[in-house]
């Protein structure tokens, strides 16, 4: 038998060269299940493949602790809002939103830009989002440390009593963002995103999008 602690690959390696071996264990808990750091359930897939019954230790079930959140957004717009956050920052290369207001009916977030975009480039952000959600991507959750997080999302938005823990909202590839609001499971349930208006404050080098979704009927 053998303790384990790496990667699924270097586990499948090591019993395929090693099939004397008759269990395995490994730590699983709750919020390192979908990590990709982790990753708890390959691991746990790889011993199953390998058909090593007597093999899992449980050595956390508990929740993760998170800082507490009292708003309750709608899933749809705060989707809309963080995948409205990466269409910007890729386009345009400007940090996601740090003054954003979402609701239900119409939302708004701003952006630092040196310039206002024209009105061809705001449309092309519209189409993108669009685009996305189209794709029908999952929007799945890990758990993981700052120090795992650090170079898959901007850390700078985070308040200083941020938990030793965070909760990661990934929406397919496209985007990656430390958030504990609520969300949808899916892109194909968001509807439309349509931007209702925009304006540009010079003097502070801002851009305000206002915008809303069209609901699937």
């Amino acid at each position: 038998a053998i303790s384990f602690h790496d990667s699924a690959d270097v586990l499948d390696l090591i019993l395929s060269e090693h099939p004397e071996i008759e269990a395995v264990q490994i730590a699983l808990n709750y919020y390192d299940w979908n990590s990709a750091f982790i990753q708890a359930k390959a691991c746990f897939e790889v011993i199953r493949k390998h058909q090593k019954q007597k093999v899992i230790k449980i050595i956390m079930e508990q929740q993760p602790q998170l800082n507490d959140h009292n708003k309750q957004e709608y899933p749809p717009m705060h989707t809309a809002e963080h995948l409205l956050n990466a269409t910007m920052v890729k386009t345009f290369g400007c940090p996601r939103s740090r003054n954003a207001h979402i609701e239900r009916k119409k939302s708004k977030c701003d952006y630092i830009l040196s310039s206002c975009p024209t009105a061809e480039q705001i449309q092309s952000i519209e189409d993108r989002v669009n685009e996305v959600i189209s794709q029908n991507l999952p929007v799945t959750v890990e758990y993981m440390t700052h120090e795992q997080a650090k170079d898959i999302v901007d850390l700078s938005k985070l308040p200083a009593d941020a938990s030793p823990t965070l909760r990661i909202v990934r929406i397919g590839d496209y985007d990656a963002c430390a958030c504990i609001g609520l969300h949808v499971s899916n892109t194909s349930e968001m509807g439309t995103f349509k931007i209702i208006s925009y304006d540009y404050d010079e003097e502070r080098q801002t851009l305000r999008i206002r915008f809303k979704l069209i609901e699937k009927k």
